[in-house]
Formats: C-alpha cells, structure tokens, sequence
C-alpha cells in the first residue's frame, strides 16, 4: 500500500523514547522530515543521532510542552526548518494518576493543553497543506475505568472529544483528525517495564487480561499513527483508532 508520505514534514512531541519514538522512527522510514521534542535535553540527543542515522530528517528539541511560550516557539522554529508542516501528532503525556490537585493541574497542563496548544500553533502551516493531517495519542483508560482513573483516564477521554471536534471544525479546511487509543504497551524503561519489576503481580495481572497474551509493541501503535498521518486514511477523520489487542470489551459506537 502506498502511504504517500513522502517528502511530507511532521512535528511530534514526546518522540525521544517508546510509543513516541517509534512513531518518529516510522514517520522517518516513510521519508518524512520530523521534528521532535521532549523534556530531558540528554535523551533528546541521544534519540536524534539514532533516529537520523542512515539519511533521515530528524531534529529534536529540549521542550516541556508545559510551557506554552516554549512550545510555541519550537512549533515555528520547525516548521521554518522542515519548510512548512503536514502532520502533528501530540503525543506527549504527564501520566498523572494521583487524586491530588497537583496531579490534575499536571495532567490537564500537559495532556490536554500541551495538545490543544501544539495544534493551535501548528494550524496556520496545516492549512497551506494539501494533506494535513492531526493525531493525537489518547488511550484505552479514556474508554473504560482502570487503574488509571483520574487525571490520566479523564484528560484521555477529553482527547478523543476534543480530536473529534477538530475533525469536524478542519474538514472543510481540508485537515483530518484522529485519535488512537493504545492498550498495555511495554518498552525498556516504560511504565510496564517498571511494574514488572517492582510489582510482579500487577504486571501479572494486567498481562493476563488480555486475549492475545501480551502487550503492545511500540512500533505496532506507530504503525496505526502513521497510517492514519497518510494518504491511505484520505477520508478518514474524527474516528478513535484502539489499538488493544483485545484488552477491552466495550462496544466502541
């Protein structure tokens, strides 16, 4: 299947390590120029000599999307780099799962808002785009209530309503807009790999709840972005993508 993603430019946040990487490595395997960004400006650099090794267009950037000032400028400092953008996906999270306000503020600041603000700063190149295309990365927990209720599950489920609206709002413009909603996803150094370490039977548990016997692969949820960045998800847009392997049993309407 052809994706007709080449020579496009993209703008992905979170992309220096996992889900977020994979999808940059993907992105850049398709022959589109990516700009990333995370906070920790070590692993930031280590993530874009290894993503842009073989002729690649990787860039990375030190940014906390938290701070819309930064995010802003990074969006326009790429854009100009990458010679305009097609394709944003935010895929950034703060994984707040306390009930504290700290925690809310947090999750509301980084999953919703870092996202809201990355679509808003990145519009004025999406629409001089003949094929623009957003993808936010929301989750199962927006679905269904799990361990994750609170601020992660709720600014989750603001994604997909949020998304959707976009996709309703930009389709005149021409701009779709997607969602994808991973299950468990394991990767060195994730959140799984953690629980498997230091509570065996939670990671046990989880690990038995789905049909497949396993959890997701980073590069299997890429995979899903990336299709619907490109040309063969022409007329789709303000659709969920779950990406679950069977993990929930919810009918999705």
């Amino acid at each position: 299947m052809e994706l007709g993603l080449g020579k496009r430019s993209a703008l992905v946040t979170g992309g220096s390590k996992g889900i977020g990487r994979a999808i940059v490595r993907a992105l850049a395997a398709e022959g589109v120029r990516v700009a990333f960004c995370a906070r920790n400006p070590d692993e930031v650099t280590l993530a874009a000599d290894a993503l842009s090794s073989g002729g690649a267009t990787v860039v990375g950037s030190a940014v906390d999307v938290g701070d819309a000032g930064a995010l802003q400028a990074w969006v326009g400092a790429s854009a100009e780099s990458l010679g305009g953008i097609d394709i944003v996906v935010a895929n950034v999270s703060a994984m707040s799962i306390g009930g504290d306000e700290a925690s809310w503020q947090r999750g509301f600041d980084i999953d919703l808002m870092g996202s809201v603000r990355l679509v808003q700063a990145a519009l004025p190149w999406l629409e001089r785009s003949d094929a623009a295309s957003i993808v936010t990365i929301s989750s199962v927990s927006g679905r269904e209530i799990d361990l994750a209720a609170g601020p992660y599950g709720a600014f989750k489920a603001a994604l997909v309503h949020y998304t959707q609206g976009l996709a309703s709002q930009l389709a005149g413009k021409g701009i779709r807009a997607n969602s994808v909603s991973p299950g468990n996803t394991y990767f060195a150094g994730g959140i799984w790999n953690q629980i498997e370490r230091d509570n065996p039977a939670l990671y046990a548990q989880a690990l038995g709840m789905n049909p497949m016997g396993r959890m997701a692969r980073p590069e299997e949820i890429a995979n899903a972005v990336v299709f619907l960045a490109s040309g063969a998800a022409s007329f789709v847009t303000g659709t969920n993508l779950v990406v679950d392997g069977g993990l929930t049993r919810g009918v999705q309407l």
